[in-house]
């Protein structure tokens, strides 16, 4: 047989293959981060079960084995950054190389980790409702998620189901949010994937000039979304794990509209429309194809994403990266901040005092509890989970349900998402930030509120 029918019969081959590697990891992503499935007396994703049966396994070593991550991470932070032993490429430097700020946050969330689980030094710290609330009943929950999420988010995030997503959604970028349709990529990988993920990509397309100052902006503080296991963590934090559906519903169409309003309104609407180095943008003709000839092109990106993609073997190594980014970056910085947050909510009138122009608001939606819940609107800007962690000791489950879906919905915080755009290059300032923060509540509210009063 002729060389060249050799060559072709192995092309088809490799292709056939190729395309089986992005179907398969990708249908047990979806699967395992998007499939409601019963469990117990409601219904939840498989990710859920995996974790909730985890934590359950812990038990009462819960707090002690976090206390102890808690402090390897201060530890191995504080030798690490001040002394510098290692090539910045190691993987060490990534999870413990930080800067003095954040090595300050990790080093005092060590210390109110053992604070608390000695019951020592003052009790405002290491109280039920303050460091006891953040390690025993959040850490536990935080940890089990984030390790099984991030052991198995390759299957969503490395085999070209986001290639594909990104593609088809092109269509819609540019006419609904005035976006590149490469951006879409962007948006779909902080949506499904990770927030603190998308912000980095927004961050490196811009300074290669792939985005104007405006479009990563946008992108950067309207779709870098937290991921389904965080939003997993905030609902189990509230205790509604079995409403997780309708709760992840709720957040997608209030985060979809708040996304078509907030672009078209100050400080993003102001945000110029060149490039890093100062040239003038160029149009994006990619929202001008076909859904054929995207759907080519996202499937062509995809089988190419999927050839990439490793075995499972790759699937292992990077799920474990994944995983230790979680645990030790995060961790420490949650036990800082939620404990100070809380100890400022249970001893001083900040939160009430800042939250009482939301109290008429809250009450013209009929949220049950309105001045409760208005104390944990504005603390969201610190940290995420800190208004569902004040939340949980709400009685009515439908201010619950708002609390938790609003605080995903306000997306900029500032131990994460709001750290990573102040340290990369992107054109937001902290006070752009706090408006922006302040237009995605008061305009997801009332959305969250409608879904809330339907499932209620």
């Amino acid at each position: 047989m002729p060389q060249n029918l050799y060559s072709e019969k192995e092309g088809f081959s490799d292709q056939g293959a190729n395309i089986w590697k992005f179907i398969i990891p990708s249908l047990l992503g979806l699967l395992l981060f998007m499939t409601p499935v019963a469990y117990e007396d409601g219904v939840t994703i498989p990710i859920a079960v995996l974790a909730g049966e985890f934590k359950s396994l812990l038990g009462e070593y819960a707090p002690l084995l976090v206390t102890s991550l808690i402090c390897i991470t201060a530890f191995c932070s504080l030798i690490i950054t001040l002394f510098k032993p290692f090539k910045r490429s190691s993987f060490l430097d990534t999870l413990f190389l930080t800067s003095y700020p954040w090595l300050a946050l990790r080093i005092l969330g060590a210390t109110f980790a053992v604070m608390t689980i000695n019951g020592i030094g003052p009790e405002m710290v290491w109280h039920e409702y303050t460091g006891g609330l953040v390690l025993h009943d959040l850490m536990p929950t935080l940890l089990s998620v984030f390790l099984f999420a991030g052991l198995l988010l390759p299957l969503l995030l490395d085999f070209g189901l986001l290639e594909l997503t990104g593609s088809l959604m092109s269509k819609v970028m540019r006419p609904l949010f005035n976006l590149p349709g490469r951006s879409s990529i962007d948006c779909t990988t902080s949506w499904l994937g990770d927030g603190s993920v998308g912000v980095m990509l927004t961050s490196q397309q811009y300074e290669r000039n792939l985005y104007t100052k405006r479009e990563a902006a946008v992108i950067a503080t309207t779709f870098s979304a937290v991921s389904i296991s965080f939003a997993l963590v905030v609902i189990a934090q509230v205790k509604l794990e079995h409403l997780f559906i309708p709760f992840y519903f709720a957040v997608s169409l209030a985060g979809f509209i708040a996304a078509l309003i907030i672009p078209r309104l100050p400080p993003l609407r102001w945000k110029k429309n060149e490039y890093c180095d100062g040239q003038e943008s160029e149009p994006c003709e990619l929202s001008k194809l076909s859904l054929k000839e995207l759907f080519s092109i996202g499937l062509s990106s995809a089988i190419k994403r999927a050839e990439s993609g490793g075995g499972v073997k790759t699937i292992a190594k990077d799920g474990a990266k994944n995983a230790a980014e979680m645990v030790f970056c995060v961790l420490p910085v949650v036990m800082a901040i939620g404990t100070l947050a809380l100890i400022v909510a249970e001893n001083t009138s900040v939160f009430s005092v800042l939250g009482q122009p939301f109290v008429p608001f809250l009450e013209l939606l009929d949220i049950p509890e309105a001045v409760k819940a208005s104390e944990t609107l504005v603390v969201g800007f610190a940290d995420m989970f800190i208004p569902s962690i004040m939340a949980a000791s709400i009685g009515s489950e439908m201010t619950r349900f708002v609390i938790a879906a609003v605080s995903i919905t306000q997306l900029i915080y500032l131990s994460e998402v709001g750290a990573l755009i102040l340290g990369s290059k992107i054109p937001i300032n902290i006070l752009e930030m706090f408006v922006i923060f302040i237009l995605r509540t008061v305009i997801t509210l009332p959305i969250i509120a409608g879904v809330a009063h339907v499932v209620f």
